[in-house]
Parts: structure tokens; C-alpha cells; sequence
């Protein structure tokens, strides 16, 4: 009888499975998302600078996080009568990948402008930006119905090629070998111990072991079943790694270093903020709350056959930052609804909220085990490479994705190319600031690094321009299709 209930139970959105049903579903769910939750850790790590021991903790920090996001997400806060932190939706959260290139944009560019050069204040000026950042989202959620005309699928899908092609260099750097490895043959035959394990940046050996994984992520995605296709990345990751050990390109020595058990303390760096950094942040915060508006949708329409109520989807924004302001507390960068779980709702139709609830509890449980999460950073960066720079490449065809079903209208084409002309061509050229008036360079200053974020000035520039040329009925229509397929 209880196996009955339980057949029953997992395609409903309440009710409690028994473990022995609920934990498999949930790891499922875990394992989808494992490597996109950590993998973008790493990257602004590498970046700041960050030793191995200050990697842990942020990658400790950001499995509790996420755990705990989506547990509120799952089980909303009440916020009086008319709000809540939580879509009471089974909505996974994780660390975005979007945010990776405004978090570098800080590190290298807002950092230096400051005078900051050691990588903890650096990695503190990330986490103050975000805090204070995720107020938008904060803002979104409480207006998001008078606001959402704002953002239409032009803006989100052309914002989504910006920040996808801006991630592609990252990718394409970790491909090589990432920023451990010698910058050429000469650095590595001066010191070859220093670049024991991760050799010289591009290569065969890094070359040929991200392109392992590349093809392999590749053929489990397009030939694997069930959990492997859904899970693809951490398997190719899997894979990857342990040929890895074999070519001796793994270093164990922040494992060994690791303790085994260990809570992530708030403030770990600090926090430190710049009014450059905060604009930025705040731009991607718009993205984040989209990203999770249109996920909300997905998961509505695929499991219930309906479009989310205007409370569930302002729960959810609430959630996604709260959750991100949360992880910028906890030493991690923002969360966001990831589109790989609720397409695994969308597949199996499982809807229960204990189900997922029991992944997200065992995610947070991981994150309390140092030593799981040092296991992750020492995965070489070439690996790595191998399996997120089709992440990357992914976040850019959504956003053309969303572009076709929203339509090619004169008005639609019109945008797009305003957008990207300023968006993406402008912005790769460097402010001529000396040839301006004296009383307007302050204010050019101020905003360069503003103007050198190409997914920034898209989402501003397609906004501007989308109020400049109202939709039509029929562009209303395919928006709103555009959005709910998003």
C-alpha cells in the first residue's frame, strides 16, 4: 500500500514520500545541477587570485546556500498577507553562471581602479557589490507585475548572447589550461615544479584533455539515458578526472589540507563596495529575477498545465535574491532557478517538494564536509574547460532561442540591432574620455566600467529602445509565448 502512495505521491506537489522513494529523485536533482552550482566558484577564484584553502570555503559555502535557497523556495516564508520569500514551487537553486562575467568585470577591472591587490580584498569587493546588488531583485519581486514590460524576450535573449559570448574567453581559457598553467614554455622550464601539475597553458596534454571531456559531455547528452544524460556534465567531469589522475596533472594536497567537518562563517572575506561595481551587479540581478521568472513558467506549464499566479512567481524573484544576498553573507556568488531542473520536471513530471527537499537537505549537509568540496577544486582547470565551455555556449543560444519565438518583426529587428551595435560593437572599443569636455569626464570615469560589462549596456540600451518602439499586438503574443517557453 505504501509503495502505491508513494507511485502516487511523487506527481503530487504536496505530501511526504518515504525516503526510500524521495532520496533518489532528489539526488537526481543534485546531480544535474552539482557542477554548474560549483564550476562558477572556481572560475572568479582563479581570477581573484584565491589559495586553496579560501576555495573550499567558498565552495562549501555555496552548496549551503543553495540548499538552503531552495528549501525556501520550496517552503516559502510568509512576508504578511500579500508576500513571501518561496514560489512553494519545486524550483532547484544553484550559483549562476551569468553572474561570472560582472563578478571578473569587479575583480579586474573595479578592484585595480580602487588600489586593491590582495585577492581576499578583491574577492570582498565581489561580495559587497553583490550584496547590495541583489536589492534590485528585492525591488523586482515586490513590482514585478509593473515592471515586466520592461522586460520583454528581446531584452532578456539579446542580454543572454552578450553574457554568453563574454563567457566563452573564460571557457576558452580554462580549455587551455586555465590561469594555474604556465603562460609559456620559457615560465614553465624556468620553475617546472611551480606547474607540476598543470603544465603549459595550451598544451597537447591540457588541449587534449579538455577536448576528452568536451566530446564525452557531448555523447552522453546525446546518446545517454535517464540520469547520465541529465547529468551529463558531472559525468564527464567524473570521467575526466580520473583519467586526469592517471596523466598526473591532480594535486590531493588541498584535500589532505581540508578538515572534514566544518560550518561556513559569514563574512569570511569581508565586504567591501564600489558604486561602479554596484550598478553592474544590479543589472545581472535583473537577469537573475528573469531567468527565474521564466523557469517558474516552465515548471507551471510543464507539471500543471497553468501559468504561475502573480504570488508565485513574486516569490520566487524574492527568493532568488534573498538567496544571493544570502550567499554574498556566506562567501558565494548569487543563485539563480536553474533551467536544467525544471527541465527534468518537465521530462518526468515528478512534482513533489519533499523530493526535491531531500536533495537540497543533502546538498547543504555536503557543504558542512570540507574535504568533499576541496575534491571538486582539485579537478584540473583543462577539465574543467573541457565540460563548461558548452555552458557557455548554451546561456548564448538560449538567448537566440528566446529571440526566434519571440519573432523577427521590423520592430523586434530593429531592437536587436541597436542592441547589439552598442551592446556588444561600441562597448569592445575604450572610451576616448580625454576628447570630452572637461565637466563630462568625471561622469565618463565613473561609468567605464559600466561600459566595458557588454551584457550591461545590452540590457540597458535594448530597454531604452524597446520603449522607444512599442509592441504590437502581435508582438505581444509571441512575447508572451516567447517567455513562457524561456
Amino acid at each position: 500500500m505504501n509503495k502505491q502512495n508513494d507511485k502516487e505521491l511523487i506527481y503530487q506537489l504536496e505530501g511526504r514520500p518515504s525516503f526510500k522513494t524521495a532520496f533518489p529523485l532528489g539526488l537526481q536533482h543534485i546531480l544535474a545541477m552539482f557542477t554548474g552550482n560549483l564550476a562558477p566558484i572556481l572560475i572568479i577564484a582563479g581570477i581573484c587570485g584565491l589559495e586553496p584553502a579560501d576555495k573550499t570555503v567558498m565552495l562549501s559555502s555555496a552548496m549551503v546556500v543553495s540548499g538552503v535557497t531552495t528549501l525556501f523556495q520550496l517552503y516559502p516564508l510568509k512576508l504578511g498577507k500579500s508576500y513571501r520569500i518561496g514560489a512553494n514551487l519545486p524550483i532547484v537553486m544553484g550559483t549562476s553562471f551569468a553572474f561570472v562575467s560582472v563578478a571578473a568585470i569587479v575583480a579586474t577591472q573595479v578592484a585595480p581602479s580602487m588600489g586593491l591587490t590582495d585577492p581576499r580584498d578583491i574577492y570582498a569587493l565581489v561580495l559587497g557589490c553583490s550584496l547590495v546588488g541583489g536589492l534590485v531583485e528585492v525591488f523586482m519581486g515586490f513590482f514585478y507585475k509593473k515592471l515586466a514590460n520592461l522586460f520583454s524576450p528581446i531584452v532578456v535573449g539579446t542580454t543572454l548572447i552578450a553574457i554568453g559570448l563574454n563567457l566563452l574567453s573564460a571557457g576558452a581559457r580554462y580549455f587551455n589550461g586555465g590561469s594555474a598553467a604556465a603562460a609559456n614554455l620559457a615560465a614553465y622550464n624556468e620553475d617546472p615544479a611551480k606547474y607540476q601539475f598543470s603544465g603549459v597553458f595550451g598544451s597537447m596534454k591540457n588541449v587534449g584533455m579538455a577536448l576528452f571531456v568536451f566530446v564525452l559531455v557531448l555523447l552522453l547528452q546525446k546518446y545517454g539515458k535517464g540520469i547520465v544524460k541529465n547529468s551529463a556534465l558531472l559525468f564527464g567531469l567524473a570521467i575526466g578526472y580520473v583519467v586526469s589522475i592517471a596523466l598526473g596533472m591532480v594535486n590531493f594536497a588541498p584535500i589532505t589540507a581540508a578538515k572534514v567537518v566544518s560550518v561556513p562563517l559569514p563574512f569570511y572575506f569581508g565586504l567591501k563596495f564600489s558604486i561602479a561595481g554596484i550598478l553592474n551587479f544590479a543589472l545581472f540581478y535583473v537577469i537573475s529575477g528573469l531567468e527565474t521568472i521564466g523557469n517558474t513558467g516552465g515548471i507551471t506549464i510543464a507539471a500543471f498545465d497553468r501559468e504561475p499566479t502573480s504570488e508565485e512567481t513574486a516569490g520566487a524573484i524574492l527568493a532568488d535574491a534573498g538567496g544571493s544576498m544570502l550567499a554574498a553573507v556566506f562567501n558565494a556568488l548569487p543563485n539563480t532557478a536553474f533551467g536544467q531542473n525544471a527541465g527534468i520536471i518537465s521530462m518526468t513530471r515528478i512534482v513533489n517538494k519533499w523530493c526535491v527537499a531531500v536533495g537540497a537537505i543533502f546538498l547543504a549537509l555536503c557543504g558542512l564536509v570540507p574535504k568533499l568540496a576541496a575534491l571538486f577544486q582539485t579537478i584540473p582547470d583543462a577539465v574543467l574547460g573541457g565540460a563548461i565551455i558548452s555552458v557557455f555556449a548554451m546561456i548564448t543560444l538560449n538567448g537566440i532561442k528566446m529571440i526566434a519565438k519571440a519573432g523577427f518583426s521590423e520592430r523586434n529587428v530593429t531592437i536587436i540591432g541597436i542592441t547589439l551595435s552598442f551592446g556588444i560593437g561600441l562597448t569592445s572599443m575604450s572610451l576616448a574620455v580625454e576628447t570630452f569636455p572637461a565637466f563630462i569626464q568625471p561622469l565618463l570615469e565613473a561609468i567605464a566600467p559600466l561600459t566595458s560589462a557588454p551584457a550591461a549596456v545590452c540590457c540597458i540600451v535594448s530597454i531604452c529602445a524597446s520603449l522607444c518602439f512599442p509592441m504590437s499586438k502581435e508582438d505581444k503574443e509571441m512575447a508572451k509565448a516567447a517567455m513562457q517557453d524561456a
